[in-house]
C-alpha cells in the first residue's frame, strides 16, 4: 500500500472515530469546542470561501444575487460559519440557499438556526429529509423545517451562478453532491463537492450503493477542483497555505483534476475491500 492509499484509509478511519457511537448522543470532545475548532475564514477562489471548522467544513459560494452556503456545522460551531460570513464582509441575511450534503449532525445540525435567523431555503435529498424526522444516528440536533428536496439533475440558479445536484447515496441513504463553476482571477474551473465520502456504515447493499455512486462520479470527466465537506479529505488547509505562497504564473493549488480522480480511485478501492469483507461475513 502506497503512502497516498495509507493516508486515505487512515483519514476515513479517523472520520469514523470522530463521530460518537449511537447511544452516546450527548458525548462531547475537542471537535465540539469552538475555541479549539475556530479557523479564520479565507478565500479560495474569486467566488468561493471556506467558513468551516478544523474538522468539518462549510463553504460560501457568492453570486451576484446573493449567497449559497454548503453545510451548516452544528451546535456552537455554527457561530464559526456565521461569524466567518460577516468577517469576509458579507451579510448572512443575504443567504438565499443552504445546501445540506447529508443528514448527520455535523453537517445539518445548524440548519434550523440558519432558518430561524436568516431564512434561507434549505435543500437536501428526500431520503435525508426523512432522516431528520427519525432518531439521529450519532447525535441529536434541532430538526430543520422541511423546505426543498434536491435530486440528480436538479439545478439552482442564483444570478449568474448555477449549482447542479447529484444524489450519491451510500454514506447516508440520500447523500447530495454538487458541482459548480469557481473562478481564479476570472478563469473558470469545475468544482465538485462530494457529499459523503466516509465508509462508516454497514451492510452489503449500502456499500454496493456507495460503489455505484463513486463510479457515477468517475464518469464526470471535467472535474478540476475538490471541495470536500471535511477539510482533511481534500488537504484544504495545506492547499490554502500553498495558495498564500503562490507566485504569479503558478497554478492554483486547489485545481488538481488528477488528485481528484486519484482520490475517487482510492475511495472505490477501499469500498470494494469493505464489500468483499461484508459479503464474506454474510456467507
Amino acid at each position: 500500500m502506497n503512502n497516498k492509499k495509507t493516508f486515505i484509509c487512515l483519514t476515513l478511519i479517523v472520520a469514523c472515530l470522530q463521530l460518537p457511537k449511537t447511544g452516546q448522543a450527548q458525548a462531547t470532545n475537542d471537535n465540539d469546542d469552538p475555541a479549539i475548532q475556530r479557523v479564520a475564514p479565507f478565500q479560495v477562489f474569486d467566488n468561493l470561501y471556506y467558513i468551516g471548522a478544523k474538522w468539518v467544513a462549510a463553504w460560501l459560494l457568492v453570486s451576484d444575487q446573493g449567497l449559497i452556503v454548503f453545510d451548516s456545522l452544528y451546535g456552537d460551531l455554527t457561530d464559526i460559519a456565521i461569524d466567518g460570513i460577516r468577517e469576509l464582509g458579507f451579510d448572512p441575511n443575504d443567504i438565499r440557499y443552504l445546501v445540506i450534503t447529508h443528514a448527520h449532525y455535523d453537517h445539518v445540525g445548524g440548519a434550523r438556526r440558519f432558518q430561524d435567523e436568516f431564512s434561507p431555503v434549505v435543500m437536501m435529498t428526500e431520503q435525508d429529509w426523512q432522516m431528520t424526522t427519525q432518531p439521529a444516528e450519532y447525535r441529536e440536533y434541532p430538526t430543520p423545517v422541511r423546505h426543498l428536496s434536491a435530486t440528480t439533475g436538479g439545478v439552482i440558479n442564483l444570478g449568474r451562478t448555477r449549482v447542479h445536484f447529484m444524489q450519491t447515496p451510500g454514506h447516508t441513504p440520500g447523500v447530495l453532491s454538487a458541482f459548480f463553476t469557481v473562478y481564479d482571477d476570472g478563469y473558470p474551473h469545475t468544482a465538485f463537492l462530494f457529499g459523503g465520502a466516509g465508509l462508516n456504515f454497514s451492510g452489503v447493499e449500502r456499500t454496493e450503493t456507495y460503489i455505484d455512486s463513486i463510479r457515477r462520479i468517475q464518469k464526470i470527466t471535467d472535474i478540476e477542483v475538490n471541495i470536500p465537506n471535511h477539510p482533511g479529505l481534500g488537504d484544504v488547509f495545506e492547499r490554502y497555505q500553498q495558495l498564500q505562497n503562490r507566485q504569479e504564473g503558478e497554478p492554483h493549488p486547489f485545481v488538481d483534476p488528477e488528485g481528484f480522480y486519484n482520490w475517487m480511485d482510492e475511495l472505490l478501492a477501499n469500498a470494494e475491500a469493505k464489500l468483499e469483507q461484508e459479503r464474506a461475513a454474510a456467507n
